[in-house]
């Protein structure tokens, strides 16, 4: 860390290795896409609901009309609900490099303003996406002339096998929690029954915490430190109460098509077996919405034309991947600000 300004140019000059090696993995990701007849695509920022998950935060603005009226815009957290209205309009294979911004985010991680990676297969497994994702983080690394990703003194070999693992049995390995106990189908949760067994744990939350705070603390603590240590951690199956987009495992109803893939304990990328059905998608919507509304005092519209284009959206699945993370650990760099050729200042 440093006080110096990034476009000082002693400053740049540090940086600008990285940097041109974030050039080069955009452009072999993009080279990979390319030859599997993905479509890039560029979807909008501006959007009437920047998308509708209860701690996700997002910037707005006001559209002024030609007669003077404004109405409510937000820059999107995501370029999903764009995507998703494309694959319902007849495509079947397309990524973007996105622009996205999360208000409430900030840190060596996080920028308000970052670009997504984010890509969709209509008609197949959302296994894909696994293996796309554990070949551009080879590709990455081969771009920035490297066989790890490095970050916080933790090293990740993405040419060695992949780790995947259940939600249920991370919480099992690492915390000694049964997390299925606390799960019904449809997503209903047991917070007291997850709070027994935090607090067995020696996990402290407190008192007006609900199963979903909990669920994130013991994540956080407990899980997340194990993940992606020597080798690629795909943590699969999450609670369907943890996957507001995804649909429901076939086997098993508390558990949903949801996963993420961990790189030294970093979150860099986080898929779905996309869920299609309007009626239930606007059921968690508004589920979430009210989630917010009792823990930040807000909630955001939600997109009617989206979920009519989901009455449309053939079968498909989907993911997103924080390109300036990949780019960070490829290259080795400490920060996120240190990969992003201009940072938010």
């Amino acid at each position: 860390m440093t006080d110096t300004p990034w476009w000082t140019p002693t400053r740049h000059a540090d940086r600008r290795p990285a940097l041109l090696a974030r050039n080069r993995i955009q452009a072999a990701i993009r080279g990979w896409l390319a030859a599997r007849d993905f479509v890039e695509v560029d979807p909008s920022a501006l959007a009437i609901s920047p998308g509708n998950e209860a701690h996700l935060h997002a910037f707005a603005t006001e559209a002024i009309g030609t007669d003077g009226g404004a109405r409510r815009m937000y820059l999107h957290t995501s370029p999903e609900f764009a995507m998703k209205k494309l694959l319902a309009a007849g495509e079947t294979r397309i990524a973007a490099f996105a622009h996205v911004w999360r208000n409430r985010e900030s840190g060596p991680r996080h920028s308000a303003e970052f670009t997504m990676l984010e890509w969709y297969r209509a008609g197949e497994d959302y296994t894909r996406l696994m293996e796309d994702t554990a070949r551009m983080l080879q590709l990455a690394c081969e771009a920035a002339g490297t066989r790890r990703l490095c970050h916080g003194g933790q090293e990740c070999d993405p040419f060695a096998p992949v780790e995947r693992l259940s939600v249920a049995q991370a919480f099992a390995d690492h915390a000694g929690i049964d997390l299925l106990a606390t799960l019904a189908p449809g997503g209903g949760t047991d917070r007291d029954g997850l709070a027994a067994q935090a607090s067995a744990a020696g996990i402290a939350f407190g008192a007006g915490d609900s199963w979903s705070d909990i669920f994130s603390r013991v994540l956080v603590e407990r899980i997340e430190p194990h993940l992606g240590r020597g080798r690629i951690t795909v943590l699969d199956r999450y609670p369907a109460a943890e996957a507001a987009l995804a649909r429901a495992c076939p086997d098993d109803p508390r558990e949903a098509e949801r996963f993420e893939v961990y790189a030294c304990g970093v979150e860099l990328a986080n898929g779905f077996g996309e869920l299609t059905d309007p009626a239930e998608q606007r059921r968690r919507f508004e589920a979430e919405m009210d989630e917010k509304e009792r823990v930040y005092g807000e909630r955001y519209p939600l997109d009617e034309d989206f979920l009519a284009a989901l009455a449309l959206m053939p079968p498909a699945s989907g993911i997103a991947l924080g390109f300036d993370r990949l780019a960070m650990l490829a290259t080795a760099a400490p920060r996120i600000e240190d990969v992003l050729w201009a940072p938010v200042s």
